[in-house]
């Protein structure tokens, strides 16, 4: 016994096309055949009651017109005859207007006029009481004669007294000839809209061919499920906009980048975004490959691909841990520099040290060692005296090191005092650290290279100042510095500069605060970072400040504040 064949193929043995084109156009012309006969028969329809009711009144008034005063008197003056002066008179108009008939009947219904002279004289076949009694009568009825269109009415004498009636028919079949007659016409103009018809559905189809690439509905059905599955299931972000610049498409590791759902399909990006460089790089008001946005805490690299339509399809990848990965590489390579630099002064010291012990200069020798560990003291002291969280006099003191290798003076303000109860100590570490790194790189091989670092507090709010005595930065320059991508700096290998900046103001503004640059004292670049509401009301040590780390420990090593040891005089008196 063979299988039953499936659907598909039994669509398949009976011809069913595949292809869109072909479905689309054998659709739009069946439904285009299907309107034009369903409107010929709805034309039809009243055409031929429109056909039967001009014949009728066209019997009408034949009757009218033959119902004489004259053919009255004839009536009440003579017999009904074949060749009365009734019948010849009925016979003239018959043959006048075409009428199929014309009958002249007495009051009691016997005909006085026929086009058969043997009914002359009979009584009619058809009820004549309405016309007798003095209405006017349209009908399709059949009689002796056939089916016709049938006028009847009164037969009045010159005193309006009814003395007959005359009934006039119309034959039917020239009713039906002038509907035979117009259907041609009538198909010729179907035909003619029929196969106008089917040349916009040729058309339409052809270019649904083309825009389908001539696939089945099935292979678009699968190509949708793939997309589908590839666009949710990729690593990367994927935003789709089209020419009025809202959004198509978000997959879902789109929708995770940039923080948004799925209530943004549909909307303008700049609406769902808010206006700055991520919405400026999305919408392609700035040009380049690779470009680089800050989205709250995410650095992300977009590339924009344009479509024919006048959209676009950006992707997104998240290169937030590779950029922490390049800054902790930078800051290794800088300590691995101070280590090397600290090597060869500590071995220059040593030298100095076993030369004045073999001098036996001992008293010389205890001075020395009392003024190098002095050093590193005062830097400690210094900077916990006036730093409390523990984080940022750490920061401190290992930047003050990194800065004393790179002959570069950091100190601490005399206005700095901050408590330990930061509500958020990592974000003001990342922008101290960012901002004391730009200003190295900014002071560094400059004469009399300085850093000053200020921190203090207003109330709840935390104020940030740091100022170099660098080049400094132009006016025109002083809001393109806080964008992503742009930097003065050589590019290193492993990646993009240009994200210290963004992220110092990202986290101000994500604080309500703000950062901005301008002119320090020195003639270098001053940073301002105020931050609203960055202190807890209560700390956990009572805003005392938590134990130092120790002097030996790494990152306490010399400090770049002027006066060296007077550093540590001016902190002892400070107390």
């Amino acid at each position: 016994m063979s299988p039953v064949p499936t659907a598909p193929a039994r669509r398949r043995r009976i011809g069913w096309p595949q292809r869109v084109f072909s479905q689309v156009l054998l659709m739009q012309l069946t439904i285009v055949t299907g309107v034009i006969a369903l409107a010929t028969g709805l034309f039809l329809a009243p055409l031929s009651a429109q056909l039967d009711d001009q014949a009728m009144r066209r019997a009408l008034a034949i009757a009218e017109t033959t119902a004489s005063p004259e053919l009255a008197e004839d009536v009440t003056g003579s017999r009904p005859t074949p060749d009365g002066p009734v019948q010849a008179e009925a016979e003239r108009i018959r043959q006048a207007t075409g009428a199929e008939y014309i009958v002249v009947m007495d009051g009691r219904g016997v005909r006085w006029s026929h086009t058969s002279p043997a009914q002359i004289g009979r009584i009619v076949s058809t009820d004549p009481s309405e016309a007798l009694a003095g209405r006017d009568v349209m009908e399709i009825d059949s009689g002796t004669l056939g089916r016709s269109a049938r006028g009847k009415v009164p037969l009045r004498d010159a005193d309006g007294r009814i003395v007959g009636a005359v009934s006039v028919g119309i034959e039917y079949d020239s009713v039906r000839a002038r509907l035979l007659a117009a259907i041609p016409g009538l198909l010729a103009y179907a035909g003619g809209a029929l196969a106008v018809g089917a040349l916009a559905a040729y058309l339409i189809s052809r270019r649904l061919q083309r825009q389908t690439h001539d696939l089945a509905f099935s292979d678009i059905s699968a190509l949708l499920a793939e997309r589908e599955a590839m666009l949710h299931g990729i690593r990367e972000g994927v935003v789709a906009l089209d020419a009025a610049g809202r959004v198509r498409l978000l997959n879902d590791e789109a929708q995770r980048l940039l923080g948004v759902g799925q209530e943004a399909i549909g909307r303008p990006l700049d609406e769902v975004l808010g206006e700055g460089r991520t919405s400026d790089v999305l919408a392609g008001r700035v040009n380049g490959d690779d470009l680089l946005a800050v989205r709250g805490s995410r650095v992300l690299v977009a590339n924009r691909m344009p479509t024919d339509d006048g959209g676009a399809v950006v992707t997104l990848r998240d290169r937030t841990e590779l950029e922490q990965l390049g800054r902790e590489l930078d800051s290794t390579r800088g300590l691995i520099d101070a280590l090397r630099a600290q090597d060869h002064e500590h071995a220059n010291r040593l030298h100095t040290l076993l030369g004045l012990l073999e001098l036996e200069m001992h008293e010389e020798a205890v001075e020395f060692v009392t003024e190098v560990a002095g050093v590193h003291r005062a830097t400690a002291e210094q900077v916990t005296e006036k730093i409390h969280d523990p984080l940022l006099a750490a920061l401190l003191v290992g930047k003050a090191t990194v800065a004393a290798e790179r002959g570069v003076s950091l100190r601490i303000a005399p206005a700095t005092l901050l408590p330990d109860r930061l509500v958020d100590p990592r974000g003001l570490v990342t922008m101290v650290g960012n901002l004391v790194d730009n200003a190295l790189d900014a002071a560094a091989g400059t004469p009399d290279a300085q850093i000053e670092v200020e921190l203090h507090t207003v109330g709840g709010t935390v104020i940030l100042r740091v100022a170099d005595s660098g080049p400094g930065v132009p006016a025109e320059h002083r809001e393109s510095i806080f964008t992503e991508g742009w930097t003065t700096k050589e590019l290193p290998s492993h990646g993009k500069r240009g994200l210290g900046l963004p992220l110092v103001r990202r986290f101000a503004e994500r604080q309500g605060g703000s950062a901005t640059v301008r002119e320090s004292a020195a003639e270098g670049a001053e940073f301002v970072v105020v931050l609203p509401d960055a202190l807890a009301e209560t700390g956990p040590d009572g805003d005392l400040p938590r134990t130092p780390p120790p002097l030996g420990a790494p990152g306490a090593g010399q400090t770049g504040a002027p006066g060296g040891a007077g550093g540590e005089r001016e902190v002892r008196q400070a107390r």
